[in-house]
């Protein structure tokens, strides 16, 4: 038999017993699948199951907490410290069981199920949203100063605002998901994220003209400003995150946020007066975006525009 399929029978019968091993490592692998699939439908039914009975314990333990002896008042006080606690305890467990998508995910996504099995996926997933943040609010900083300094061109602002639009619906679908691995994100956060992309989807559409102008550089001004005060935002509470995690005192999933928050106290004063200019800048944009929709007929309007006041 020649040498050469000789080898070629050797490695044929190398590569049939890494083959047979692959097809039993995937049987095993289906097999727990099935088992993770079972263990997660009793965890969850046994968590509901919990949850109702502490309901009921809840309403029993109000009846009954008034005329007790001192030493009755004290256990039910532990029992009460004790409900608080499983509370939390049911809400990390449920943080890793497959859960139903809110109405949001499931208009993008389906019932695709979006929950991360393991802790390090999670802190990964939500590393990777920081991460996607942070830049860009760069690249949005880089465009609006090209827009605002350098060229006035209305497909380069479309340009812009289509960014916008896209940062600001892929935010709250991935803010969706995190909530969903347990990420305690804020209801107002995520509503305000719906109404940013609501109003630079406005943007977006607002035909070129009179009005637009008017409002063009006090809008780019604006979402220049605030991409750098986010920066500075972003920088400063990764760190103060960071810190508080090291600590054990904040959650892992715990987020950088556009605005404030009690845990951000510490090491605040550098970025107090850019916070309180942002929302000045907010306020009047808002007011000048009013009186020139309220009051077009008077062709009376404020444009920032070469350091003059034109009216």
């Amino acid at each position: 038999m020649p040498q050469g399929l000789t080898d070629v029978l050797e490695e044929w019968k190398c590569l049939e017993k890494e083959y047979q091993h692959a097809q039993e490592t995937h049987r095993m692998y289906l097999q727990k699948l099935d088992e993770i699939s079972k263990l997660q439908n009793n965890c969850s039914s046994s968590i509901v199951s919990q949850q109702r009975r502490l309901k009921e314990m809840s309403h029993l333990v109000k009846k009954c907490s008034k005329g007790l002896s001192e030493e009755d008042a004290k256990s039910l006080d532990e029992i009460k410290q004790k409900m608080k606690t499983r509370s939390n305890a049911f809400f990390e467990m449920e943080a890793f069981l497959p859960k139903k998508n809110g109405l949001y995910l499931r208009l993008v996504l389906g019932n695709v199920n979006v929950t991360l099995l393991s802790k390090q996926s999670k802190f990964a997933y939500k590393d990777e949203y920081e991460k996607f943040k942070l830049y860009l609010t760069v690249i949005l900083l880089i465009f609006s100063f090209i827009c605002y300094f350098v060229v006035s061109y209305r497909f380069l602002d479309a340009i812009l605002n289509f960014l916008l639009v896209w940062y600001y619906c892929t935010l709250t679908v991935r803010e969706s998901i995190l909530i969903t691995n347990g990420s305690r994100i804020k209801g107002w956060w995520v509503f305000h994220h719906y109404v940013s992309a609501f109003l630079s989807g406005v943007m977006l559409t607002w035909p070129d003209g009179i009005l637009y102008k008017a409002f063009r550089n006090q809008f780019l001004a604006y979402s220049l400003y605030q991409s750098f005060v986010q920066c500075l935002q972003c920088y400063y509470q990764s760190g103060c995150l960071y810190r508080l995690r090291s600590l054990g005192e904040r959650h892992n999933m715990d987020l950088t946020v556009e605005g404030f928050q009690s845990w951000m106290w510490k090491g605040l004063t550098f970025l107090l007066p850019f916070l309180f200019f942002g929302h000045v800048s907010t306020v009047t944009l808002r007011l000048c975006a009013a009186a020139l929709v309220t009051f077009p007929q008077m062709n009376c309007f404020v444009c920032i525009k070469n350091n003059t006041v034109m009216v």
